[in-house]
């Protein structure tokens, strides 16, 4: 073991050679698949974890025995960038990792002295659970503080001069093992060889995924929703990228366009080679509010194993799951009890609808999870899970680029998951989040039933997220012969504003923005607004969409 700048450095490697103080391994354990109880037993028996400055770590090293008892993934040399094939590991991260050696003294990597760092502790009020909510924080008084030498003087598990110091592009072995065991927990990927990688957010981590299989000289494409995300649209764009939108439903991605879509491609016809990667939001999608069922998930990945089509599964709402709106008993009614109260988080859990990554047989998904929607956006932190050979083409990509989350980021957020919450408290949390979005939902559900023209506005509930996807009869429109959706759309946006309301256009998310729209839709969101305002706002767009439709 050495030491540098009063943090202890000790290489993490792969089973059975983990790098926990009773230097046990995770070999010997009954090979069941991973439970809230299994998280704690598993550290119990691995001891404590020691991981100071850069030091080196993967997913092998928090895995659970059952993780293995699986084929491995497939390969996908045959897509990949050039631009990922090119890429070497970094010298000076590569470097940091010969610190295991016990008694070296470094004289090689520029880690500036923690000693230097003008940050002695930070700390921060929390809630605790199973009590959320803001008034149970400030009788509390409880606060969660992490020191700069907590490792060396109080015996923890990290701190700030590990944590504000450069690190590997994974991110920090203490966070990894928290995202690591949230992922088996959760996903539990069906093939041996899965790792996951911090990240700064979801959006950066597409940038990345983009680069590793997607070339402009290849003239490649990607498939996405008709409508996407479109900020997730603006990253692919200047990457010279065809963007090919697959029509939807109430369950997002139609299979059988899908389908069509991959089996008639005509690369003369198209300007661009048959797509090899499908970017979707299965849960809650951003702009149109859908979920994919449980069959629709299979369903689509059948169509990529078939065509042998690689998955960006995005899911920053993947939580925010909820049950079906009751117009007759809406738990934004006053005195509305939520049916859900009394669920425990294993009970929780397998109430979600199973993620892509669960039924991913061939390693051909790279699933980018995000703390933004369910914790706070400005961590920038969230982290990917996908094959062994995609996560270190991914890291070394963030090596030279992001170099990873921000120490700040790590730090606090190890706070509050690991050591305040742990796993069955960051449930509880998800738990509670779920129960307030219902809420919003449903009130912003009320108003337009309230306000709303059924004669020209329709719309399906959200079953996820934070969107609210209405679609507007254009063909109703006085001038729907002479002017085009486009204009009718911007008619109605702009009337909208006069009105005091504001409305995201559809056509902003349209995935071929070279092609007419095929119908007038508005997003509506109810993640901030008060239920007072979420019904004067509903109010103002009623009126709005009256007076230009002349009702």
């Amino acid at each position: 073991m050495a030491t540098t700048n009063g943090g202890s450095v000790n290489e993490l490697k792969a089973p059975p050679e983990l790098a926990y103080l009773d230097g046990t391994a995770n070999g010997g354990q009954t090979s069941v698949p991973l439970t809230l109880e299994g998280i704690a037993a598993l550290r119990t028996k691995a001891g404590k974890l020691i991981a100071g400055t850069a030091a080196y770590s993967d997913s092998d090293m928090f895995k659970s025995a059952h993780a293995y008892n699986q084929p491995k993934a497939r390969r996908w040399d045959h897509i990949l960038s050039p631009e990922a094939v090119a890429r070497k590991p970094c010298a000076l991260k590569k470097a940091a990792t010969l610190l295991k050696k016990p008694g070296i003294l470094s004289l090689g990597g520029g880690l500036p002295s923690s000693d230097n760092f003008p940050f002695e502790s930070i700390s921060m009020q929390v809630p605790h659970p199973p009590a959320f909510d803001q008034d149970a924080v400030e009788k509390s008084k409880r606060s969660a503080t992490i020191g700069k030498h907590d490792i060396r003087d109080k015996d923890g598990v990290y701190d700030l001069a590990t944590s504000l110091n450069y690190g590997q592009a994974v991110g920090s072995a203490q966070m990894l093992r928290w995202v690591t065991e949230h992922t088996e927990l959760v996903s539990n990927p069906p093939y041996a060889d899965w790792q996951c990688a911090l990240t700064i957010g979801s959006t950066g981590a597409l940038d990345s995924a983009l680069r590793l299989f997607c070339d402009r000289a290849r003239k490649d494409s990607i498939l996405t929703e008709e409508y996407s995300f479109s900020t997730a649209l603006e990253t692919m764009a200047p990457l010279g990228i065809k963007i090919v939108g697959v029509r939807v439903d109430e369950q997002g991605l139609l299979p059988d366009n899908l389908d069509e879509i991959l089996s008639s491609w005509d690369e003369g016809v198209r300007g661009a080679k048959k797509p090899t990667v499908l970017y979707t939001v299965p849960s809650g999608q951003n702009p149109s509010g859908a979920t994919m069922g449980a069959a629709r998930r299979q369903e689509v990945y059948n169509v990529c194993s078939k065509h042998d089509v690689y998955i960006f599964e995005d899911e920053p709402y993947y939580y925010m799951q909820m049950p079906p709106y009751d117009k007759n008993n809406s738990a934004a009614q006053p005195g509305a009890v939520d049916p859900s109260a009394s669920q425990s988080p294993e009970e929780f859990l397998k109430s979600l609808i199973p993620t892509l990554l669960s039924i991913d047989v061939d390693g051909r998904v790279l699933r980018m999870d995000s703390f933004s929607k369910v914790v706070v956006p400005g961590s920038r932190i969230g982290w990917v899970t996908g094959s062994e050979q995609v996560i270190e083409r991914f890291i070394r990509q963030s090596e030279c680029t992001s170099q990873g989350p921000a120490g700040f980021s790590q730090a606090i957020m190890f706070k509050l998951l690991d050591e305040t919450w742990g796993h069955e408290g960051y449930l509880r949390w998800l738990m509670n989040l779920r129960s307030e979005y219902t809420r919003r939902r449903d009130a912003l559900l009320d108003a337009c039933e309230k306000h709303l023209p059924k004669d020209v506005v329709s719309w399906t509930p959200p079953a996820a997220g934070m969107f609210h996807w209405l679609c507007v009869d254009y063909t109703r429109h006085p001038h729907a012969g002479t002017k085009t959706i486009l204009e009718i759309e911007e008619e109605i946006f702009d009337s909208g504003i006069e009105h005091g309301v504001l409305a995201c256009r559809g056509s902003w998310f349209r995935a071929e923005r070279d092609l007419e729209p095929t119908g007038l839709f508005l997003r509506t969101t109810y993640a901030a607004a008060s239920q007072a305002d979420m019904d004067v706002a509903i109010q103002r767009l009623g009126q709005a969409i009256r007076a230009n439709f002349e009702l």
